[in-house]
């Protein structure tokens, strides 16, 4: 019995020539990318490239600027835009700060607009905290007197409660107009007047004394340089100081949170 033969089909030739069409697939797809990017470039508006040249400038350190876009590429000035990203992270809890005592402010405000009382205080942001200003003296104080008139009563009724429910420290700080009176100076007026809104607060608004402070200025940090009546109203005042607990870094950043927060972002 004879087998069966099979024969083989010889196996077909290399050609080494044929590797030039790896490189050339490579090449197109390189080309055809370049295309595709500058197509792209070539119908870029300009906000978005003012946008893209921004970040990048504030990645490399080289953008000045004091407007903050947290949701359209964050800008920022060199000296915050830190390795580490602690700089981005620091001017984060700011804005929040700024935000929470932009709360308390309205709380404040709704309870004294029930009162019909808004006008009697100004509401200030800054490092430090926010600061709650009394004022005028006849509003607060008898003339020429540390004794607490009944509407400034009223008002620390209505803000004390606010303060106490943060648990943040507060400090009251008392201020005068450069101009004789019945004291022996301005220093132990203001710090009077300090300690009589102090213990108000203490004694019927519940404030713990543990939280709270009383310092007499006199009239070494006016809010107005004029001599005018309505310049003495002015520097005439009881600051009530809600206290920031934040680190000192973060406290630093709250004039730049405060800028951001009324800027409008672009669409």
């Amino acid at each position: 019995m004879s087998r069966r033969r099979t024969t083989r089909k010889p196996p077909e030739p290399f050609h080494v020539d044929e590797r030039w069409a790896v490189s050339y697939m490579d090449m197109i797809t390189v080309l055809f990318c370049l295309f595709v990017v500058l197509f792209a470039m070539s119908t870029v508006d300009q906000e978005r490239f003012e946008k893209l040249r921004n970040s990048l400038a504030t990645g490399f350190g080289t953008k000045v600027s004091q407007r903050i876009d947290t949701a359209q590429g964050t800008v920022v000035p060199p000296a915050l835009a830190k390795k580490d990203s602690e700089g981005f992270a620091d001017l984060a809890l700011a804005i929040k700060e700024v935000d929470r005592f932009a709360a308390i402010q309205k709380r404040m405000s709704d309870r004294l607009s029930a009162q019909g009382l808004q006008k009697d205080v100004q509401f200030h942001i800054d490092q430090r905290g926010l600061t709650v200003r009394l004022v005028g003296s006849q509003t607060f104080f008898s003339p020429d007197s540390s004794a607490l008139t009944p509407r400034a009563n009223r008002v620390l009724e209505a803000i004390t409660p606010v303060i106490v429910s943060t648990g943040l420290q507060a400090s009251v700080e008392g201020h005068a107009a450069n101009l004789k009176t019945n004291y022996p100076s301005v220093w132990e007026l203001s710090a009077e007047r300090a300690t009589k809104v102090l213990r108000a607060m203490v004694e019927r608004g519940h404030m713990p004394g543990a939280r709270i402070g009383a310092t007499g200025y006199g009239s070494s940090r006016p809010a107005s340089r004029g001599t005018t009546d309505a310049d003495y109203r002015q520097n005439r005042r009881v600051d009530v100081v809600v206290l920031s607990d934040q680190a000192e870094q973060v406290r630093a950043l709250i004039p730049e949170a405060l800028k951001a927060r009324v800027t409008p972002t672009r669409s």
